[in-house]
């Protein structure tokens, strides 16, 4: 299956399972007179809006070069990463807005529902069902190398991080009595920070990317090394990356003897960008300057 295939059947599944889970948790929620467990459920629908992103944008950075883009459109790739930790900080900020917002209230003298235990029940399973699809989406999407997944992995993991906060009020409200229930808002608190620190963690990476930022300086010494190890090249400078996506794209120029020809210098070319290929990818766009070594002449 190829990785676009992958990637697809991946999200789909999360996005199946964020449908049934926030149609389970608004049922529960509102049965078990559960604001918590309603607005979990609000939380599950949003994660189908980053799951509709990622399958958007894998497809189309799927698509290839083509004549208006001539590195391909890894790019789009990227954008899902960014647009996908956005939402997750979004979403951060909403839990403790709803948290700090219900402190204040109990603070007030407001008393916060009892819930039933149906709300308690679905907040169990949604914890256990959105960290399977975490586990899974994280997996697949570091093997693939694909950011936006990784990233929509962590979106179902706040997802069950809430689902862990919902849990503790109810529960903490059923067993130790109402005024536990404001157990809830404080660890959705704390449960938000937790979710904007890995948000923008996620996004820093894709907006350096999509500002042309360079390749880390030990791979890039590492792509130096690989160069520099083909037999024929004594000198390797002016190097530059960055990547698209997926792919890598660098340039380089290479100091060779002088007095060789143009089919071997060609050749040394060829295996330069074999050896960088066999380490980053087939798709890995490199191009090669040939310079003479002065010194040699």
């Amino acid at each position: 299956m190829d990785r676009e295939k992958t990637i697809s059947k991946v999200t789909i599944c999360g996005a199946i399972g964020n449908m049934c889970l926030a149609g389970m948790k608004m049922v529960a929620g509102l049965w078990g007179h559960s604001a918590a467990m309603v607005a979990d459920a609000v939380h599950s629908l949003s994660d189908l809006v980053s799951d509709i992103v990622v399958l958007i944008m894998v497809k189309i950075s799927s698509k290839g070069i083509d004549k208006d883009h001539d590195y391909g459109h890894g790019k789009y790739e990227t954008l899902a990463t960014a647009a996908v930790a956005i939402l997750l900080v979004a979403v951060g900020g909403k839990l403790m807005a709803d948290g700090i917002g219900k402190i204040d209230a109990v603070m007030n003298g407001e008393k916060l529902s009892i819930p039933g235990e149906v709300a308690l029940w679905a907040a169990l399973v949604s914890i256990a069902v959105k960290e399977i699809l975490y586990q899974w989406t994280a997996r697949v999407g570091k093997r693939l190398n694909s950011p936006a997944m990784v990233t929509n992995a962590w979106h179902h993991r706040s997802d069950a991080l809430s689902s862990i906060g919902s849990a503790v009020g109810i529960g903490g409200a059923m067993m130790l009595g109402g005024e536990w229930a404001i157990l809830d808002p404080i660890v959705g608190c704390v449960i938000s920070i937790f979710i904007i620190v890995i948000a923008i963690k996620m996004a820093i990476p894709a907006l350096h990317e999509l500002t042309e930022g360079s390749l880390p300086e030990d791979v890039e010494a590492e792509v130096i090394g690989l160069i520099e190890g083909v037999e024929g090249v004594e000198n390797v400078h002016a190097l530059k990356t960055r990547r698209n996506g997926p792919t890598i794209i660098m340039s380089a120029h290479i100091v060779v003897d002088p007095n060789i020809t143009v089919a071997e210098a060609h050749h040394i070319t060829v295996m330069a960008e074999k050896a960088v290929r066999d380490k980053f990818g087939r798709e890995t766009l490199i191009s090669i300057h040939i310079e003479p070594d002065e010194e040699a002449e």
